[in-house]
């Protein structure tokens, strides 16, 4: 799938049916004059349901369709015929879809399991027909209830990935490289910043058929809660995982700083991920001998765990499948 081709935030207008009218049908029958009301209930309108679908993992589907409306439910009719119901209409999202009401900006639900389904307007109730308004006192009533409106608004629909472990980094520390290595995914790699313009998924095969998942988030830069790089429109998606695995170059100018750098900018998106754990990689460290390790563990923060690897030259890499599940479990 391309970059254009990843969605993560989309806006919908959605409508339920309203429900159809009772009916004030009178009973007619041969050598029956007055048979009495006979009206039966209008249908319900069609809801608006949310539907989690494991096998998505974009909102692309929802580009080009914006506008949701659900059936109206069926007039009902003679003989306490009920109408029919209004056919519901199903939007399936990936799994970590968020909904939020686009006027008060709160979170009305989300969608985490495959096939859960959560109502998001429902469907107007249908009119009672006449007869449930028969009494001692009116035998023949002629009315009955007009069905309910449905509902609508404008909706906001957010996806966050679901993942164990989330990649972050500044761009082209290796990302990309290393997903490719550990997991069988195939995302874009090249020698220039922003290589990756939309997360990536891949699955760690772990010992004895167990195995984990890895979001490669596009790189940030200083600034990105704020709106800079590409960063800032990726950063959510880390929310969801569990553990971060930080990858800073071993050719990095200041490691320390880069490493506070981007602590800084998960705090001022949401300062919850600094209770996430949290494991430092040094990529590319195939370029270094023993003398320059240590050189460089003098500059690694205190408060984290780390390790040295290479990508391209395999390592380190058990060693970090090691860690990373061992933190997971």
């Amino acid at each position: 799938m391309t970059e254009g081709n990843f969605v993560d935030y989309i806006k919908i207008y959605a409508s339920s049916g309203k429900g159809g009218s009772g009916s004030a049908h009178l009973h007619r029958e041969k050598y029956i004059a007055k048979g009495g009301p006979d009206g039966g209930d209008g249908g319900r309108g069609g809801h608006i349901i949310i539907r989690g679908n494991k096998d998505m993992w974009t909102l692309f589907h929802l580009k080009f369709k914006k506008h949701f409306r659900a059936e109206q439910g069926g007039d009902g009719s003679k003989s306490r015929s009920t109408g029919k119901n209004g056919n519901d209409i199903y939007i399936d999202v990936p799994l970590g879809t968020i909904i939020r009401d686009s006027n008060t900006n709160k979170v009305v639900f989300e969608i985490t399991e495959n096939k859960q389904e959560k109502i998001l307007l429902e469907g107007g109730m249908g009119g009672r027909g006449n007869w449930h308004f028969k009494s001692s006192t009116n035998q023949t009533p002629r009315y009955a209830q007009p069905g309910v409106d449905g509902l609508e608004g404008w909706y906001q629909i957010e996806l966050k990935i679901l993942a164990d472990v989330g990649l972050v980094g500044f761009p082209n520390a290796g990302k990309s490289t290393l997903l490719s290595v550990i997991t069988a995914a195939k995302p874009k790699i090249a020698d220039y910043a922003f290589t990756t313009l939309k997360p990536n998924l891949g699955i760690v095969n772990y010992r004895n058929y167990k195995s984990f998942v890895v979001a490669d988030i596009p790189g940030i830069i200083e600034g990105a809660a704020e709106g800079k790089g590409l960063g800032h429109r990726f950063l959510r998606h880390i929310e969801r995982n569990s553990t971060l695995l930080f990858l800073i170059a071993a050719d990095s100018d200041n490691i320390q700083k880069e490493y506070d750098v981007l602590l800084n900018e998960l705090k001022k998106h949401n300062p919850e991920l600094l209770d996430k754990q949290r494991l430092l990689a040094i990529s590319k460290s195939d370029m270094l001998d023993e003398e320059l390790k240590e050189e460089i563990k003098k500059e690694i923060p205190t408060n984290v765990k780390y390790l040295f690897i290479s990508s391209l030259a395999q390592i380190g890499l058990k060693e970090l499948k090691d860690q990373l599940w061992k933190m997971l479990n």
